[in-house]
């Protein structure tokens, strides 16, 4: 199925683009000319998480944002799984089919290691990285395997696929008041129903079925991008990627590390601080 949805230009006032892909057809936007940044969402967001940042970075690069099957306005295919190892192969696709070279590659949330793992197999066409409030090693914090266990519940299933509970209860929960009523109904509006909403439900899971995918990343992200120019922009305040023990772990896997630390950001950078996050990406990779 696909979307019956139009974004208001005026929020999101970029061209929709498709790529069929081998699995479904992924919906993406490609904004401006100049050196090449491929942008990378997380759960339960869609492209529309960096409109401020595109908005303000196409008059000097070419901006790419994807949505991933089952995420914003792309197909919600029969038969997919939503995994994250499919949700790599897929972007890794879109990466060959626009013949990206000399790209900088930016992950946030799932968007870390579904980047990550799509560009690990690309690495000599890889200029640099940016990665904000993310993870591409397994995630072992009680925490945030208790929310695996407790999300993928039959519950919490149900509210997430019945009452969008993602979108409502933990995106737009902690941005609160950073939106308009218009923009949250814009994260609310691509996911509508409960058939809409099965590949959001299958993200929570990920924290521990993604394992094996995510104990590869640790050793493959050091060994084939661990020297490329990388920038870090973490939300301080984010109780999901904790900076205490995450950001130590981006200083061991990488040798030309900038971080930019966002005190007063929680865990969706992208709306609290995009004027910072425009700024270090600008300064890092002129």
């Amino acid at each position: 199925m696909l979307i019956d949805f139009v974004p208001d230009e005026n929020l999101y006032p970029f061209e929709s683009r498709w790529f069929d892909s081998s699995v479904g057809r992924v919906h993406y936007i490609d904004e401006g000319t100049g050196p090449t940044i491929l942008f990378c969402h997380g759960a339960p967001a869609w492209s529309f998480l960096y409109r401020h940042i595109v908005k303000d970075l196409r008059d000097r690069y070419r901006c790419i944002a994807v949505d991933y099957l089952g995420f914003g306005l792309s197909e919600r295919p029969a038969g997919f799984g939503y995994t994250i190892a499919e949700h790599t192969a897929v972007l890794g696709e879109l990466v060959d089919h626009l013949r990206l070279d000399d790209f900088v590659v930016m992950g946030h949330d799932w968007g870390g290691p579904i980047g990550l793992g799509a560009v690990t197999t690309r690495a000599d066409r890889v200029r640099g990285i940016v990665l904000g409030n993310t993870v591409f090693w397994p995630i072992e914090a009680m925490a945030n395997r208790a929310f695996s266990v407790i999300m993928g519940s039959r519950p919490m299933q149900r509210r997430i696929l019945e009452r969008n509970f993602l979108v409502e209860r933990v995106l737009l929960a902690e941005l609160g008041r950073k939106l308009t009523a218009a923009e949250a109904d814009h994260y609310r509006a691509v996911q509508p129903t409960a058939e809409a909403r099965r590949g959001l439900a299958m993200m929570p899971g990920q924290i521990r079925a993604a394992r094996p995918l995510l104990d590869r990343l640790s050793r493959d992200v050091p060994a084939q991008l661990g020297d490329k120019p990388t920038l870090l922009v973490w939300g301080m305040q984010d109780m999901v990627f904790r900076p205490n023990t995450s950001i130590p772990r981006m200083r061991a896997a990488f040798t030309d590390l900038d971080i930019v630390e966002l005190p007063h950001a929680r865990h969706f950078i992208q709306e609290h601080t995009p004027d910072a996050i425009t700024a270090a990406i600008a300064k890092r990779f002129p």
